[in-house]
Parts: C-alpha cells; structure tokens; sequence
C-alpha cells in the first residue's frame, strides 16, 4: 500500500515540476541579482555540546558556521520579488508529525508578511552535525524563525552586493568509496544485539547476502558550482557536516555560499575528522540510509579534489 502511495505522489510530482518549469519559461523577465551574507547564532554543534545538560553550560564548543547567505531579485522598477536565504542548521526543531515548515518555515512566513507579494525561499547549509538547540517547542521554532527573518531583513536594508549578469556553472559526479561490509557472522551478530535501525539494517544485509545480492562499493556523489556573476555557490549532496563549509572558505573566501542536501541526500557527508572519531555522522548514520558500510577515509580528499577540478571550469580562484 505504501509503495503505491509513493509511485502516484512521484509521478504527480514529476508533473508538476515539468509545469513549474513550462510556466517559469513563460514569466521570464528581467531582474538584478544581490549577494551578502548576514549572520545569526542559535545553531550549536551537536557533536560537542550535549543537548540534556546545555542550559548547564557556560559556553559551547565545536565549529560552527553562522553565516546567513542571502540573495535578493529585483525587478526593473526596483521592486523586490523574491529572497532565498540559507542557514547551515538542522531544521529541527519539533519532532512531533504534524506539518511545519519548523524554524525555516516561520522564518520564510515572516519574511513574506514583512514583504508583501514577495517569495521567501530557503535553502540548507552544511549543518549536518548542527541541531537549533534548544529545542523540542513550537514557540521555539517560531523563535529562531523569527531570529532568522531579522538576520536577512537586516542584509536587504543595507548594501548588498549587485551582481554582473553572467553565469557560468559546473557540475560533475565523483565516486566515493565505502569500506568492506561486515560479514554474515558479524551481521547476524549485529540483529542479535542491538535494535531500532541497527537492527533493521543488519536484518536487510544479511537477507541480501542469502539471496546472493552483491553490495555498493561507492556512491556517485554530486558535485556542483555556480557563478552568480561574482557570487559563488558550492552544492554538494548528503548530509554535509560544517566542517566542508569552514575550509571551503579558507580556500575560496568567507563570503561564498555553501550548500548542503543538493541533487540527492544518500547520507551523511563526515569530515575526515569526524570518520576518525565515529559517533552517529561518522560511524553509523549509512545505516538509517541502508548503505552497507561506512565511508572510506579517501571520502573527503575525494570532494575537494572534484571541488578544485571544478573550480577551473567556472575560473574560481583560492583567495591569496
């Protein structure tokens, strides 16, 4: 019954974007493009601060990126139409199941009734490894929502950055290795002692290697950039923790975009650094994604590699 769901929302959902597109090539117009990044901090590092006892702490620790990258499209009259903006955050908030945009969804609602007739769209940064903390309330999804909106509002009544209008984008798909999976042995071990989606996840393997299955050994991970005229935007796929963004801006400069969950979401995305501590990013999180094994150690040299490759395409430069 479930998978029947799923084929006729796909199949109306490929028809919509196909409309969506049509009518968008309809209503082509001229506009201007501005760039600026703002700023706001009520993202935390959920891998160093922990979540029960952080009204405790004096302090947080971990890297974090607070940077709120924001575009603005003007029409001919100067008239603002639309804002996309990001923030490199779970979008987590709530954890009950009714329907909620949670914190990016008040923030775009906000945005939309400050200004009337525009389109506030948001996108997510790469903030795998962090959680809007704290957390758990309605009113505090409508807080950082709120705290969010204030952040862009503030970048659209300054300067913002006018864009040349030129466009020069790449894209490109690099194979990153998984390590060996378990064995059957040491699956059926897994079933036996552990349970919720360790479990589940040693159950389907073991199931798949009685049929004679073979496992993935990589994943075709996407890679993309955009040149905005002057503007770059990074996208990389998966669950991508902050720690791509922060050396992405050592390399490239602090004011580029950097996306996360773009062009598929087939896992979590760890740092080099987070692989070699484990926990849930590092260790075991391709369970909930039903990859057999985690990621080889080659997975982050493998992403800046294709990044850099890419970069000569679209003539990005390291910053001096």
């Amino acid at each position: 019954m479930q998978q029947k769901k799923i084929e006729q929302y796909s199949s109306k959902l490929a028809d919509q974007i196909v409309s969506l597109v049509g009518n968008a090539l309809k209503a082509l117009k001229p506009v201007q493009l501005y760039a600026q990044n703002g700023v706001t901090r009520f993202q935390v590092n959920r891998r160093n601060n922990n979540e029960s006892t952080l009204l405790q702490q004096n302090e947080l620790k971990g890297p974090n990126d607070y940077a709120v990258p924001v575009l603005k499209v003007i029409d001919e009259k100067g008239k603002l139409m639309a804002v996309a903006f990001g923030y490199a955050c779970h979008n987590t908030v709530l954890n009950g199941y009714q329907w909620s945009g949670d914190y990016a969804g008040f923030a775009q609602l906000q945005l939309e009734k400050s200004y009337p007739g525009v389109t506030a769209l948001f996108f997510q940064g790469a903030g795998a490894d962090q959680n809007p903390l704290p957390r758990r309330t309605v009113a505090l999804a409508q807080q950082y929502g709120k705290t969010l909106a204030a952040a862009v509002e503030r970048v659209l009544a300054e300067d913002m950055r006018k864009l040349p209008p030129q466009l020069a984008t790449a894209y490109s798909e690099v194979e990153l290795s998984l390590t060996s999976p378990p064995t059957k042995e040491e699956l059926l071990k897994i079933a036996e002692t552990s349970s919720d989606y360790q479990k589940r996840w040693a159950t389907r393997l073991v199931k798949q290697i009685e049929q004679g299955q073979s496992f993935k050994t990589s994943y075709p991970y996407p890679v993309q950039i955009w040149q905005l005229g002057d503007q770059t935007l990074i996208s990389l796929g998966g669950e991508l923790v902050v720690g791509y963004a922060i050396e992405l801006k050592r390399i490239f400069g602090p004011d580029i975009f950097v996306l996360g969950y773009s062009n598929d979401v087939m896992a979590y995305i760890p740092s080099s650094t987070i692989l070699k501590e484990g926990g849930y990013e590092g260790e075991s999180s391709q369970m909930v994604y039903g990859l057999p094994s985690k990621w080889a150690p080659t997975i982050e040299a493998s992403i800046f590699g294709e990044i850099m490759r890419l970069a000569e395409q679209v003539g990005l430069q390291k910053v001096k």
